[in-house]
C-alpha cells in the first residue's frame, strides 16, 4: 500500500511540472511556449534538408548540398540555445507582478508629493527600489521579443532553405553551373542567419 501511494503522489508531481524540451547543454524549453513552436519547424526543416540531401543524385551539387548540413545542424543548435533563453525569460518575466509594481509606484508618488525630511528620503528610496524593478522588467521583456523574433526569422529562413534546394534537385535550371552558383548563395543566405543567431544570442545571454 505504501509502494502505490508512493506511486500516486509522484506521478502526481510529474503531472504538474511544466512539460519542458531541450537538448542536453541547453536551457529547458517549455514544450507550450512560441518559443517550442518555432523550435518544432526548425527540427523538421533541418530533417527535410538531411534527408533531401541524403536522396540527391550523386554529383557536384549533391556534393555542395551534402557540405551545408553541418551549418544547418549548428544554426538548429543555436536555435536551440535561443528557445532555452526565450523560456527563462519568459519564466522571469512571470516571478515580476507589473500590475502591482505600477500600483506601488502611483502610491509612493502621491505619498512623496506631501512628504518630507526623513520620511520623503525613505520615498525616495522605495520608488527607486521600485523603478529598478521595472526597469528589469522591460529589459526582459525586450530580451524575450528580440529572441522571439530571431527564432521566428532563422526557422522561416531555414524552410526558405529546405524550399530552395528542393527547387534546385526538381528542375535544374540554368545548367550545373547556375546550380553550383545557386547553392553557393544559400550558403551565403545561411551562414548570415547563423551570424544573426549569434548576436542575438550574446546579447540576451548579456540581458
Amino acid at each position: 500500500a505504501v509502494v502505490w501511494a508512493t506511486k500516486v503522489v509522484t506521478a502526481a508531481l510529474e503531472l504538474r511540472r511544466p512539460a519542458q524540451l531541450g537538448r542536453q547543454g541547453t536551457l529547458p524549453v517549455d514544450a507550450r511556449s512560441a518559443e517550442s513552436v518555432w523550435l518544432h519547424r526548425s527540427d523538421q526543416a533541418a530533417a527535410g534538408f538531411t534527408e533531401l540531401a541524403g536522396s540527391m543524385t550523386a554529383g557536384p551539387l549533391a556534393e555542395r548540398v551534402a557540405m551545408m548540413q553541418p551549418e544547418v545542424a549548428e544554426t538548429v543548435r543555436a536555435l536551440h540555445r535561443l528557445a532555452g533563453q526565450a523560456t527563462a525569460a519568459g519564466r522571469a518575466l512571470a516571478r515580476i507582478d507589473s500590475a502591482a509594481l505600477a500600483a506601488d509606484a502611483d502610491r509612493l508618488r502621491a505619498a512623496r508629493a506631501t512628504a518630507s525630511g526623513d520620511i520623503a528620503v525613505q520615498l525616495d528610496r522605495s520608488l527607486a527600489s521600485v523603478r529598478a524593478q521595472q526597469e528589469i522588467r522591460d529589459r526582459l521583456a525586450a530580451a524575450r521579443d528580440g529572441v522571439l523574433a530571431r527564432l521566428e526569422s532563422g526557422t522561416l529562413g531555414l524552410e526558405s532553405l529546405v524550399a530552395r534546394v528542393i527547387e534546385l534537385s526538381a528542375m535544374a535550371v540554368g545548367g550545373p553551373a547556375g546550380e553550383l552558383s545557386a547553392v553557393d548563395q544559400l550558403g551565403d543566405e545561411l551562414e548570415g542567419i547563423r551570424q544573426g543567431l549569434a548576436e542575438t544570442e550574446e546579447i540576451s545571454r548579456q540581458a
